[in-house]
């Protein structure tokens, strides 16, 4: 026999770890997340088993078996569909009183302020590629006073920057303006993950293709993402706890039962930066050598 659905009691278990107050603070939260793969269908799954509400969804690709390693609505059942209609409809399958607005072109300069308006939070998902589309996204972010949040799968860990209103922002971070693809792509590799704890343990150097646009992944990665960003959203959400926000920054790897807090003041312009940046790019021109 159905029950019922109650908020209440679908997150009573919530209580304890936040209070009653801040639940129903949760509930009227709304979060923005652009990005419906590996980590951004977790995401959007555990925010909405954390009792949050409101949701804007961004995704234009449909589900594929290249996708079953690691995106949680990636399933034979799936296959040939629109991500974010399926992956709205197993959160609405977790919380039937949710309210999610689907963005089916995925995020660019023309929806932003759409996809954006009324949000208390933007969780970045974005495909590692997507440049154009995460650079808009985050300066929209920046221009309208909104918390940012990224949580990046490297290996079998995960990176974490906050983005804070009047705080560093991405930009100021990456430093990518104007620059070509391949060079933005180096930025964020390095940017992202300064402790580069994940890097030892590649056991296949040709699989990582910036050229062609490739590289590995694994589910515990993202599955650690959005334990850590849901973390985040709900301190920001809430504002209780610390949150690092750039130049500061995180990286956790489970294989390598490490933890790493860094902090580059002038993101990529840092000293370290720098000298990470130029070996990136030799590894760089090294791969694409031996790609041809």
């Amino acid at each position: 026999m159905n029950k019922p659905f109650n908020y209440e009691q679908a997150f009573s278990r919530n209580i304890g770890w936040v209070t009653q107050a801040e639940q129903q603070q949760l509930r009227g939260k709304r979060v923005a997340i652009a990005g419906g793969g590996g980590v951004g269908g977790v995401h959007l799954l555990t925010l909405a088993r954390l009792g949050v509400s409101r949701f804007h969804i961004a995704d234009f690709d449909s589900f594929d078996i290249a996708n079953f390693n690691r995106q949680v609505g990636a399933m034979m059942s799936t296959v040939g569909q629109p991500k974010a209609e399926v992956l709205a409809r197993m959160a609405r399958d977790i919380n039937p009183e949710i309210e999610i607005e689907i963005f089916p072109d995925g995020v660019h300069k023309n929806n932003l302020d759409a996809f954006l308006a009324g949000v208390d939070l933007y969780v970045d998902a974005l495909d590692f590629f997507a440049f154009d589309a995460r650079q808009q996204t985050f300066a929209a972010c920046a221009r309208l006073g909104i918390p940012a949040t990224t949580g990046a799968p490297l290996g079998m860990g995960t990176a974490l920057l906050n983005f804070m209103p009047g705080k560093m922002t991405f930009e100021e971070y990456f430093g990518w303006g104007d620059l070509p693809e391949q060079e933005k792509a180096i930025r964020f590799v390095v940017g992202l993950a300064p402790a580069g704890l994940h890097r030892p343990y590649l056991m296949v150097p040709g699989s990582v293709n910036l050229a062609e646009r490739r590289g590995p992944s694994t589910i515990m990665a993202c599955q650690l993402c959005a334990g850590v960003c849901a973390t985040e959203a709900l301190k920001i959400l809430l504002g209780r706890g610390d949150v690092l926000a750039a130049p500061w920054g995180m990286q956790f790897d489970a294989y390598r039962n490490k933890l790493k807090r860094t902090w580059r003041p002038g993101g990529n312009r840092h000293p370290i930066q720098r000298l990470m940046l130029a070996i990136g790019r030799r590894q760089f021109a090294r791969m694409a050598a031996a790609g041809r």
